[in-house]
């Protein structure tokens, strides 16, 4: 995961996207490419949308993906630890005999 956020960040400082990098916008990038990625399913069953649109459908969630870790980055999380608490938070919550 580090190899992408100093990959991600070098794309974004080369650019001097920086200054508009905050974790406000990020959090709406992150929605805004969530909800164009739902854009892919719209109207269409599963197999239908992965048939017509699967390389649309990667390319945005790539780009959840990358404002997600320039959020966490920003942020200073460690989305992986964030994830193992959370699954085993999930466990306790949703455990497997129910």
């Amino acid at each position: 995961m580090k190899k992408m956020i100093e990959k991600i960040t070098q794309f974004r400082d080369e650019r001097g996207w920086l200054p508009f990098h905050n974790e406000k916008d990020l959090a709406i990038s992150i929605s805004l490419e969530a909800n164009e990625l739902l854009e892919n399913f719209q109207w269409k069953s599963s197999e239908e949308a992965l048939e017509s649109s699967a390389e649309n459908i990667k390319e945005e969630m790539a780009d959840v993906l990358i404002y997600l870790l320039q959020l966490a980055d920003k942020m200073d999380i460690d989305l992986e630890e964030e994830v193992f608490k959370k699954m085993e938070k999930n466990a306790i919550k949703y455990p497997i005999n129910k």
